[in-house]
């Protein structure tokens, strides 16, 4: 994954629900140019932050079992604050349907406790080799560097 628009897992509970953060820095690139006098996290971005969140929970869910998992649909998609600098942008993202490889989710995110952004993402689940005919060492290999990456970001406290 090259840009995490993700700082922290907070909470997974494993085929149900996630809770991740995204704390806006006004070091973060972008915001130079969006915009240069309201800075404020891409619409996009957002997104992103939600289906990075909902990719994560896939992955746990089904035990890393494949290397790529993607968006296929960004349905009912509301815009309803701006995440400034300073901010931190709280992912919630909920299981709702699970059939083969295509999990829907109910994805939301908040700042303070208000909705900023929410809607519906149905994401797809397969290793290359299934698809594109790919050596199976390239799924082995991307499962390896996703597992890594995903122990940066969740780190549960043992009870």
């Amino acid at each position: 994954m090259r840009f995490s628009q993700l700082d922290r897992i907070l909470e997974l509970d494993k085929g149900a629900s996630i809770k991740a953060v995204k704390c806006l820095s006004l070091s973060e690139e972008y915001l130079n140019d969006h915009f240069p006098r309201f800075p404020v996290m891409p619409g996009v971005l957002m997104l992103e932050a939600m289906f990075q969140a909902s990719m994560w929970l896939v992955r746990e869910s089904n035990d890393f079992e494949h290397s790529t998992v993607v968006l296929r649909e960004a349905k009912s998609m509301k815009f309803q604050g701006f995440v400034q600098p300073g901010s931190s942008l709280v992912v919630d993202a909920e299981i709702k349907k699970v059939e083969d490889s295509i999990t829907k989710l109910k994805v939301v995110g908040t700042i303070d406790g208000k909705a900023s952004v929410s809607g519906r993402l149905t994401l797809e689940s397969y290793n290359l080799a299934d698809r594109e005919g790919r050596d199976e060492a390239v799924d082995k290999y991307m499962i390896h560097q996703f597992r890594k990456f995903y122990r940066r970001l969740w780190a549960p406290i043992p009870a």
